[in-house]
């Protein structure tokens, strides 16, 4: 048996028990470059535990509605941050701990250009962009222990807008 998700506009503050949306808003915190380019300065808690920052690069399949969420994942050691190349907008899935499995999932609706970062240890779906393929920088954490735990759930969320 599967239960409904409500799809959700991604803001700050609906996303802020989870992790960061970063985004250009307002005005910038300073003019660099000889005035041309406006710096919007540490938008995410980037954190990495014991390993490194990485960057690498996601070639992600689509994802279509209604769209099965039936497996989240989590990285105990470290952030897990998704910048769009493409501006392909996506799913973000997320969820609270809730003694060490998945609590009640929540579903966002990324707008193309938004990018978020994960905060460590917070449950989270795939990288699941929507109707069309996606390419994404996704700067995590890179070390020798650990980082990467998966749960699947007995019943599974639908996703639909």
């Amino acid at each position: 048996m599967s239960a409904l998700l409500t799809l959700e506009p991604l803001t700050r503050e609906a996303f802020a028990p989870y992790g960061d949306v970063i985004e250009v808003s307002g005005e910038p915190d300073k003019l660099i470059n000889q005035g041309m380019c406006g710096r919007f300065h540490d938008l995410a808690k980037l954190d990495f535990g014991s390993g490194q920052a990485g960057i690498s690069l996601f070639d992600a399949q689509a994802r279509h509605f209604p769209y099965t969420l039936d497996m989240m994942e989590r990285h105990p050691e470290g952030s897990q941050a998704f910048i769009p190349l493409s501006g392909v907008p996506m799913i973000i899935s997320v969820a609270k701990d809730n003694s060490g499995k998945p609590g009640l999932p929540r579903a966002f609706l990324s707008k193309p250009h938004q990018s978020i970062n994960i905060h460590r240890n917070t449950w989270h779906g795939v990288l699941a962009p929507v109707e069309r393929a996606g390419q994404y920088i996704v700067i995590d954490r890179i070390g020798d222990t650990p980082n990467l735990e998966e749960y699947y759930f007995q019943d599974s969320y639908i996703v639909n807008v």
